[in-house]
């Protein structure tokens, strides 16, 4: 959550809470409308999976240069490209993210962009989605954050978010922004989508879409496409599978039951796999809307918590 800027940890004073504060470098160019935009957006939106915004600070430091942050709520459990790409003393320390978990969180990040989409007054585009800007707290939920990107679609604020994003050089990061936004097309929902979609790639294969592997025309979409044709497994990451092993030996049951429930879990892999492909589609008109992602998501954890519970 450090576009344009670093974020520290704190704590306040009267109410010995601890909050994470964003600094804004004003230095880098587009920082100052960067402020702007996150503030626009986070003085409106209220939703159980974005991050809060408690206050801004706007004014000059001791040297008298001007001086601009942001402070949220503090999330505990860090971000979500942390847990998926450990550093090594990370890698021991923590635990893994199971499959239930990451279920969840993608089903977190769906809720917040269904809100942003289609439940606020107008439709907000967030612009910048990605694991680093997924936040997690003490129970492992996910929280949306960074909005310096983001905007409103009306036309009165689709020329500012438009020429705001021409200002800053990008309207995302290198691996989930939207083709389109590369070739001069204008933010929209279906942008979202796609980063949307990317990041469930990533969650259940292990794989950064940057990842030195993707080379010569394969990307993460082409190489999960793929191996949903042939044999999921092959794609998935593999903490994943060996959880689903593990789970596997704990069902005293029939071997014939043990296929069974291998094909039940291979079925939500299946499934989270199929929405990461449908949504990161190249062309805009071929991606499934947030709405319907969500509920096929959403469909897909009853599945799992019904054979998990059964273990």
């Amino acid at each position: 959550m450090g576009n344009f800027g670093s974020v520290y940890r704190g704590l306040l004073d009267q109410t010995q809470s601890v909050v994470a504060i964003k600094i804004l470098d004003l230095t880098c160019e587009g920082a100052p409308k960067s402020f702007i935009a996150e503030c626009e957006v986070l003085r409106r939106i209220r939703h159980r999976n974005l991050v809060k915004v408690l206050t801004a600070c706007s004014g000059f430091d001791f040297n008298g240069n001007d001086f601009k942050a942001l402070v949220y709520e503090f999330m505990s459990n860090g971000n979500l490209d942390e847990w998926l790409h450990p550093t090594a003393s990370q890698y021991m320390e923590r635990k893994k993210l199971s499959l239930l978990e990451r279920v969840n969180i993608a089903i977190d990040v769906a809720c917040a962009l269904d809100y942003l989409h289609h439940h606020y007054e107008m439709p907000i585009v967030h612009c910048d989605l990605k694991p680093s800007n997924v936040l997690l707290d003490d129970e492992m939920n996910g929280h949306v954050g960074d909005f310096g990107l983001a905007g409103f679609l009306p036309e009165a604020t689709h020329k500012l978010l438009v020429d705001q994003s021409s200002s800053v050089g990008v309207k995302g990061s290198f691996g989930y922004v939207a083709p389109e936004y590369g070739t001069g097309s204008a933010v929209s929902t279906q942008g979202d989508v796609y980063s949307f979609g990317v990041l469930v790639l990533e969650m259940f294969t292990g794989k950064r879409p940057i990842d030195d592997m993707f080379e010569d025309g394969l990307d993460l979409h082409r190489f999960t496409k793929a191996a949903l044709a042939d044999r999921v497994e092959k794609a998935i990451d593999p903490i994943l599978l060996q959880e689903i092993e593990e789970l596997e030996k704990r069902r005293t049951i029939a071997p014939e039951g043990k296929n069974k429930s291998w094909c039940s879990i291979k079925d939500c892999l299946v499934l989270m796999i199929e929405v990461g492909i449908t949504c990161s589609f190249e062309s805009s008109k071929e991606r499934m809307d947030i709405y319907d992602a969500l509920t096929k998501l959403q469909g897909m954890r009853k599945k799992l918590l019904e054979f998990i519970v059964t273990v």
